[in-house]
């Protein structure tokens, strides 16, 4: 039996390191839950009233009615491989992109000519082609493209960006943070020509690369293919941290649907993206756009490999622990000393040791002159005191 307050459970077979599925079962049922009982009550407390339209099923696309899942993943050391960081996607059994009604832009290498016509070519599929609302290369989408303002309509224009894998890094100083901080980043699509020998891909020399092979692209059949999978897949866009985060489904999943999307999500990463693959995982949850993390798998340990982890033996173990012991009673001991009242001596100004010097050294004189006088007998003993109180003045 689970407590109740076990925040996740293990697998009672096999290896730990995999998800529970009734664990992700029940937490993608919990926060579908919660996400449908605050989209009642927001449409409750709504004071926004119209007068018609108000159950169009243009509505069941609205933020309100669609809001996003996402899968947040912890990872223990911060994932900085260049090749894992560059945009990716995962194959996901249900589409986030499955409206009919959906726009897509699509950005390609120059020329821009040559993707037109594959879109308009009578192999291409339709129900692709009404999607496509636009074709861009990327010269043009720099030049008319460089304002704030311009960046946000065509941001606001679409619901998906698909954009050439030849020029996906390139993408991140001519879009700006308009689009990298939204959730409509562009999806990479493979639309280039591949060069096969044998069945096998042709790797070319990037020391040898011409202007010419931008401009070759796939077949239409082939290009089709690339754009669904796109559409069916999950974009991933790591940083050079230890969280990242994918967005798994929506509001109008269900508990199973959304159970699938997190299993094959995370068995990508682990596959592809993720240094260490499991071992690097801390924890792994999921979220609505505006509610708290569920958790659906935590680490039990927060080593990656074994061997970062030293074993102290049983001798060394005391010997550490007896010093502690001695530094400690030493520690206390200078503590009561410190705490002891002390005994200050009083020190006399230096001032008041110049002048008892003075008075010792003008007696001496003064003895000096009386015995010398009262040997010779030149001199009475008054005038004797007169005298040396003459050269005392003398000598002050």
């Amino acid at each position: 039996m689970v407590s109740s307050t076990a925040l996740t459970t293990k697998v009672t077979s096999g290896s730990p390191y995999q998800l529970d599925k009734s664990q992700v079962s029940r937490a993608s049922s919990a926060l579908l839950r919660h996400i449908k009982t605050k989209q009642e009550e927001k449409e409750k407390t709504s004071t926004k009233k119209t007068l018609i339209g108000d159950n169009d099923s243009d509505d069941e696309d609205t933020p309100l009615h669609n809001e996003a899942v996402w899968l947040v993943l912890t990872t223990k050391k911060h994932v900085v491989d260049k090749n894992r960081l560059k945009p990716g996607k995962i194959p996901i059994p249900h589409s986030l992109n499955a409206s009919p009604s959906l726009s897509i832009c699509l950005i390609t290498a120059d020329p821009q000519r040559s993707v037109k016509n594959i879109v308009a070519d009578p192999s291409f599929p339709q129900h692709l082609t009404s999607r496509i609302d636009k074709v861009i290369g990327f010269s043009k989408l720099k030049d008319r493209y460089k304002s704030f303002e311009s960046r946000r309509q065509l941001l606001s224009e679409h619901d998906v960006f698909l954009a050439d894998d030849r020029i996906i890094m390139r993408l991140v100083n001519t879009l700006g943070k308009i689009f990298y901080k939204s959730s409509k980043r562009p999806i990479p699509v493979r639309i280039a020509e591949i060069e096969k020998v044998d069945g096998k891909k042709v790797k070319k020399d990037p020391k040898s690369k011409n202007k010419d092979d931008d401009s070759a692209f796939a077949t239409p059949a082939i290009v089709a293919k690339e754009i669904e999978k796109a559409l069916n897949c999950a974009p991933v866009h790591l940083a050079p941290a230890t969280t990242a985060a994918i967005r798994v489904g929506s509001s109008k999943f269900t508990a199973e649907q959304l159970a699938e999307n997190v299993d094959a999500v995370v068995k990508g990463l682990t596959e592809k993206y993720i240094t260490k693959g499991w071992r690097n995982i801390k924890a792994v949850h999921i979220k609505g756009a505006n509610t708290m993390a569920m958790p659906i798998w935590l680490a039990s340990e927060l080593w990656v490999e074994d061997a970062d982890v030293v074993e102290e033996d049983a001798e060394e173990a005391k010997a550490i622990e007896g010093s502690k012991k001695r530094k400690q009673s030493g520690n206390d001991e200078e503590k009561l000393i410190e705490a002891a009242p002390k005994k200050t001596k009083k020190v006399k100004p230096a001032a008041d040791d110049e002048e008892a010097l003075s008075l010792a050294a003008r007696k001496e004189k003064l003895q000096k002159q009386k015995a010398e006088a009262l040997e010779d007998g030149e001199a009475a003993p008054a005038k004797a005191v007169g005298a040396g109180k003459k050269k005392r003045k003398s000598t002050s």
